[in-house]
C-alpha cells in the first residue's frame, strides 16, 4: 500500500449509473455501518488515537468525521428532492469539524449508533427515489462540478469505503 491519503484510489465519478450499480451502492450503504462497529466499536484508547499517516486524523476522528459526512450527505440528498431552490450543496469545513472538543472526546459508540441511524434512512431514502429524482442535480462549489443524486451515492460509498480503509491501515491492516 503506497497511497495512504487514498488507500482506494481517488473519487472518479462517472457520468451515470446504472440500476445495479446503485444497488450496490445502496447496499454499501444499508450495510456499512456494521462493517465500522466491528472494527472500531471494541478498541482500546490507546488504539482509537492511532493515525494511518503522519499529520492524519485519528481513528475516533475518523469514526466522528464520518458519522458527521455521511449525515450531510443524506441531508443534501433529501433537501435536493425535496426543495426545488435546492442548487448549492451545504459545505462544511471537515478540518474545524475534526478539530472539535467532541471529536477527541466522545466515544466512538455515539458516531456508530448516529452512522446506523442515519444509514438506515438513508438506505430506505435511496431505494424509493424514481429515475426523476436521481437526475436532480446540485452544485458543488470545491468540487466545480454539478452532481446527480446518483453521483452522490457513488460519492457517499466511496466516502464511507475511503476513510474505512484508512482505519484498517491505521490500525496495520493493510499492507
Amino acid at each position: 500500500m503506497t497511497d495512504r491519503k487514498f488507500p482506494i484510489g481517488p473519487l472518479v465519478l462517472q457520468e451515470d449509473y446504472t440500476k445495479e450499480e446503485l444497488k450496490d451502492f445502496i447496499s454499501v450503504i444499508a450495510n456499512i455501518a456494521a462493517d465500522y462497529s466491528r472494527l472500531v466499536e471494541n478498541l482500546a484508547e490507546e488504539d482509537l488515537v492511532k493515525t494511518y499517516r503522519e499529520g492524519s486524523w485519528n481513528i475516533r476522528q475518523l469514526v466522528h468525521h464520518v458519522a458527521d459526512i455521511q449525515f450531510l450527505h443524506y441531508m443534501r440528498m433529501k433537501k435536493a428532492v425535496t426543495e426545488p431552490d435546492y442548487k448549492e450543496v451545504t459545505l462544511i469545513d471537515m478540518n474545524a469539524w475534526a478539530e472539535t472538543p467532541d471529536s477527541f472526546q466522545a466515544p466512538v459508540s455515539v458516531s456508530l449508533n448516529m452512522l446506523h441511524g442515519v444509514h438506515y434512512r438513508y438506505a430506505l431514502f435511496a431505494q424509493s427515489l424514481h429515475e426523476e429524482q436521481l437526475a436532480v442535480t446540485y452544485f458543488h462549489p470545491l468540487r466545480k462540478i454539478d452532481i446527480s443524486q446518483k453521483q452522490a451515492l457513488a460519492m457517499s460509498v466511496w466516502h464511507a469505503q475511503h476513510h474505512l480503509a484508512h482505519i484498517k491501515l491505521a490500525l496495520n491492516m493493510l499492507a
